[in-house]
């Protein structure tokens, strides 16, 4: 069973950085090659220098990104640009944003998370990892010994034990940290230091199932990580630092957590698509501006989504439930159900797009910017997945479509770092 854990988290120094926001950043797995180099030139201290460097022609075994990652990680310590807490906490987290319109918040915290054999873990994924993807994050987080982002897990919280302790114990203390990013967040992260508290907070999470919203190969980063370093440890006590991860946990059931919809723009679509008319029904949507009002009423009792093309928007609704059972093969009744499996089986499978010609985006302006443009075919615009299509899919066992799910607002990199030796 898995239990949370106080820690000395490093952090900047606002002494020394005036301006959080030119620091921090958000995870790297969101991150373009064109945002890399925005926040690598935004600062010499933002933190991408360390969790997301480049690599460079001359790199080789000993000199590299990962290398590189670990002298400034040394020097910032050094040079106090970067603190480490003097007192093992948690760190409370608030998130103020606006979205479609309207205002939200979602509260968490950021602690350690016990690590447990595969086999035995309460902590269930959602997506499927890739290995290129791991090596690399395996070979910095071995170079720097440290979590330098949290994953990010969602627990049950209905008698809601944690926002209690927040309201009573957290909000009207001083916040450690607050920062505005460049979407307009507003985030502000308190210190949680008493043992009492904490170990309510423990309890009221014991025996759970947690099911991994963000950074999944975060996870399986530690886990490998925890593997290698037990293979060296003749006699372990189960304390190690390496067996925890650096973990922020938000409540499933609160109404600010937020899943936006992934929308797929198709670089090469065939001009004939009369194929579709065999499975859905087909309405012509006449203005851009009405799609998503369009597509959000016809998805509360349908399977549908909008495709995009130049000068001809289509609502596509499936014809019937029953051909899901006829057509889609693998998958559990809810994995066939989700209309990312709908899309891929119905459509991309059946005029065999290839994986290299999807690009997978949350913002509907970048869907119809590219295919105006002529850089795209096409785009299909998606309805958000729902929290019980992800904790059905993840009680199963099962992973979802690759970029099905984009959890808002994401945890910012840099706000609080887990440094393991």
């Amino acid at each position: 069973m898995s239990h949370i854990k106080p820690f000395k988290a490093v952090y900047y120094n606002t002494s020394k950085i005036k301006d959080l926001s030119k620091v921090v950043s958000p995870p790297y797995d969101v991150i373009s090659p064109e945002d890399q180099d925005y926040f690598h030139n935004l600062s010499p201290y933002n933190f991408t220098h360390i969790d997301f460097g480049k690599d460079e022609l001359s790199d080789d075994k000993t000199d590299n990104k990962y290398a590189r990652a670990k002298k400034i990680f040394t020097d910032w310590l050094e040079k106090n640009i970067l603190l480490k807490d003097d007192k093992p906490c948690i760190y409370f987290y608030k998130q103020d944003y606006n979205i479609f319109g309207e205002k939200h918040s979602r509260m968490g915290f950021i602690s350690l998370l016990e690590l447990e054999n595969e086999e035995d873990s309460r902590v269930l994924p959602h997506e499927n990892t890739h290995s290129e993807a791991i090596d690399d994050r395996l070979k910095l987080c071995e170079s720097v010994k440290s979590n330098l982002s949290s994953i990010f897990v969602c627990y049950s919280d209905k008698h809601r034990v944690v926002e209690k302790i927040f309201n009573k114990h957290v909000l009207t203390s001083k916040p450690l940290l607050m920062v505005t990013d460049n979407d307009g967040v507003h985030h502000t992260l308190w210190r949680l230091d008493d043992p009492g508290l904490i170990k309510r907070i423990d309890e009221s999470l014991s025996g759970q199932q947690l099911f991994i919203a963000d950074g999944h190969h975060r996870y399986k980063v530690a886990l490998d990580y925890r593997s290698r370093r037990l293979s060296r440890v003749t006699s372990p006590s189960g304390q190690e630092p390496f067996n925890y991860v650096m973990t922020y946990f938000t409540n499933i059931e609160s109404k600010g957590l937020k899943i936006l919809p992934m929308h797929r723009i198709v670089k090469h679509l065939p001009k004939d698509t009369s194929f579709l008319e065999e499975f859905f029904r087909i309405d012509k949507i006449k203005k851009k501006e009405d799609l998503t009002i369009v597509l959000a009423k016809a998805g509360r009792n349908e399977h549908a989504f909008v495709l995009y093309a130049r000068d001809d928007i289509k609502l596509l609704r499936l014809k019937s439930k029953l051909l899901i059972d006829k057509y889609v093969k693998n998958g559990s009744k809810e994995y066939k159900a989700l209309d990312a499996t709908i899309l891929k089986s119905f459509v991309f499978d059946r005029i065999k797009i290839k994986s290299e010609d999807i690009v997978y985006t949350k913002d509907i302006k970048q869907v119809i910017h590219f295919v105006d443009e002529r850089r795209a075919d096409a785009g299909f615009i998606m309805n958000p997945v729902t929290i019980a299509e992800l904790k059905a899919i993840a009680l199963n066992g099962e992973r979802m479509p690759p970029k099905t799910t984009y959890f808002y607002p994401k945890v910012l990199s840099g706000l609080t770092v887990y440094k393991m030796d």
